[in-house]
C-alpha cells in the first residue's frame, strides 16, 4: 500500500497480548494507529472495542482497521452491522490476501487462539501489500450492503 495509511486498532482480552506487538509493526512501517483497547488482559466484551474500530473506519477518521480475539468470529460479525464496514477474517496469508482482492476488506480480523504473532504479522503484511482487485469483484461488493 502507498503511503500514509493508518489503522483504528482494537480487540477483547483474548487478544491483548498481541495488541501491542502488531500496533508496534504497524507503526514501524510509518503507518499510524489509534489504540481502542482493550489495555489489559482483564475479561471484557468484544463489542465495547470493535465497534469503535469500526466506527474510525466508517467516519473516514483512519483508512483501515485491525481487531483481535480468540476465533476472530464476535469481532467480525459486530464490525460487519456498520454499513461502511468489510470485515474479513483471516487465519493464514492465503485468506488474507482475498479478503483484500476478492471482497475489498477494510477490516482485518484475526483469531489470536488459533495463529501465531508471526501468522498474525504476515497476515497484516499481506493484508497492507494486496489491493483490491475491482473487476468482476466490484459488482459483488457493490451488493454488500443492506441500504
Amino acid at each position: 500500500m502507498n503511503a500514509p495509511f493508518s489503522f483504528a486498532v482494537g480487540g477483547d482480552h483474548a487478544g491483548f497480548d498481541y495488541k501491542n506487538d502488531l500496533i508496534a509493526f504497524l507503526e514501524a512501517k510509518g503507518i499510524s494507529v489509534k489504540d481502542c483497547g482493550t489495555y489489559s488482559a482483564d475479561s471484557v466484551d468484544y463489542p465495547d472495542f470493535a465497534h469503535p474500530v469500526a466506527d474510525a473506519v466508517e467516519k473516514g477518521e483512519v483508512n483501515f482497521g485491525l481487531l483481535l480475539c480468540g476465533s476472530a468470529n464476535g469481532v467480525a460479525i459486530t464490525a460487519n452491522k456498520h454499513q461502511g464496514i468489510r470485515a474479513g477474517l483471516a487465519w493464514n496469508t492465503e485468506v488474507a490476501a482475498l479478503v483484500r482482492q476478492h471482497n475489498d476488506a477494510n477490516v482485518l480480523c484475526l483469531p489470536v487462539r488459533f495463529i501465531s504473532l508471526e501468522e498474525a504479522k504476515a497476515c497484516l503484511q499481506v493484508f497492507l501489500d494486496t489491493p483490491f482487485e475491482g473487476g468482476r469483484h466490484q459488482g459483488r461488493v457493490n451488493k454488500i450492503s443492506c441500504c
